[in-house]
């Protein structure tokens, strides 16, 4: 018998997150941030695996598909979740999204 581990949990509908902005939630204790890149979205740990910096107030860079962190500026990519500069060398965990019935979800 096999069991699904994952949960999937509802962020808000899609017209609450314009293209640009990016929304925190909280699963188990753990931020993750949702952003939307022109209409494609992402959602990754809020926390730099450097120095657990918050990476929902970094920049976002949309057409190279990255945040920075907002302290040392370390890059992660949105996609992978990998860290693409130093200080950072770990990557961050991303989640996956879906958009059910008008509302963006996230599976944990």
């Amino acid at each position: 018998m096999t069991t699904d581990e994952n949960t999937k949990i509802s962020v808000c509908p899609v017209s609450e997150l314009a293209p640009g902005e990016r929304k925190i939630v909280e699963h188990d204790g753990e931020p993750i941030v949702v952003f939307n890149c022109e209409g494609e979205f992402f959602a990754i740990e809020d926390r730099c695996s450097h120095d657990d910096g918050p990476l929902a107030e970094g920049e976002l860079d949309c057409a190279a598909g990255t945040v920075e962190c907002p302290r040392h500026g370390s890059l992660f990519d949105l996609r992978s979740g990998k860290a693409k500069t130093l200080p950072a060398y770990e990557p961050v965990r991303i989640f996956p999204v879906e958009i059910t019935d008008d509302t963006i979800t996230l599976e944990v």
